[in-house]
C-alpha cells in the first residue's frame, strides 16, 4: 500500500498522494445556491487528500434537484467558490468541481421549473428534498415531477451550459472538472434505454444514446 502515499503526476497536475476524496452532497449553500465560509472550512479540512472532487454542483437553475446544493452558473457563485479553492490550495491540496444536471430527478418545488429529461417519463419511487425551515434544515422528502422531453434547442443550450460551467470552474480556481454522468441523473438518463425513448439521433442504439455525453 505504500504507493498510495506517493505523489502522482496526473497530466501535469502533481498530486501529493493517490487518495481521492469522492463527491458528497452537503446542501450548505445560502440564497441563490452560493457557497459559504462553511464550504471553505469543510474542504480545507480535507486538503490532505491528493485530490478532492467537490460535491455535485448544478450548471444552471434548471439543473438543480435538491435544496441548497451549490451552483456554478453565476458570478456570485464563482466568487464564493474562489474562497474554497484558495483554502484548499493554501493547504497544499488540489480540487476538481463536479458538474451536475439532475434531469428528471427534480421538482418545481425545488427550483420553480419543470424538470427536463431525454423523454417525458417520471422517475417512479424517486424523491428529492426541500427544507421547510431554513434555520433548522429539517428536510422534507417530496416526489419528483413528470419531466418535459428536451428538444433540439434544449440540447444545444445544455451543451453550452456545461461548457460555460467548465470555464466558470476554472475562473473560480478549480484544478479541473468532473462531469457527473452516473446515478440516474441527466446524462445517465440519456445513456439508459429505460429513460431514453427518443427517436432522434440522441436515442435508440447505444451510439446515439452516448452522443450527448461525448
Amino acid at each position: 500500500m505504500k504507493e498510495l502515499f506517493e505523489s502522482y503526476d496526473m497530466k501535469n497536475l502533481n498530486l501529493e498522494n493517490r487518495v481521492v476524496m469522492a463527491p458528497m452532497t452537503r446542501s450548505r449553500t445560502i440564497n441563490e445556491c452560493v457557497p459559504t465560509s462553511m464550504n471553505a472550512l469543510y474542504y480545507g479540512q480535507r486538503a490532505s487528500a491528493g485530490l478532492i472532487i467537490s460535491e455535485a454542483s448544478q450548471i444552471s437553475i434548471q439543473a438543480q434537484g435538491y435544496a441548497d446544493t451549490p451552483g456554478i452558473y453565476s458570478q456570485e457563485q464563482i466568487n464564493a467558490w474562489k474562497l474554497v479553492t484558495k483554502e484548499v490550495h493554501d493547504k497544499g491540496g488540489k480540487i476538481f468541481l463536479q458538474l451536475w444536471h439532475v434531469g428528471r430527478v427534480s421538482s418545481s418545488s425545488v427550483n420553480g421549473l419543470q424538470p427536463l429529461a431525454p423523454s417525458s417519463l417520471i422517475a417512479n419511487d424517486t424523491q428529492v428534498y426541500i427544507f421547510d425551515n431554513k434555520n433548522s434544515k429539517d428536510a422534507t422528502m417530496i416526489p419528483v415531477e413528470l419531466a418535459t422531453a428536451m428538444d433540439d434547442n434544449d440540447l444545444k443550450e445544455l451543451i453550452n451550459q456545461f461548457r460555460q460551467a467548465s470555464q466558470n470552474a476554472i475562473e473560480a480556481g478549480f484544478d479541473g472538472v468532473e462531469i457527473h454522468a452516473a446515478n440516474g441523473y441527466l446524462l445517465d438518463q440519456f445513456l439508459r434505454s429505460n429513460s431514453n425513448k427518443r427517436e432522434d439521433s440522441y436515442g435508440g442504439n447505444k451510439e446515439n444514446r452516448i452522443k450527448l455525453l461525448l
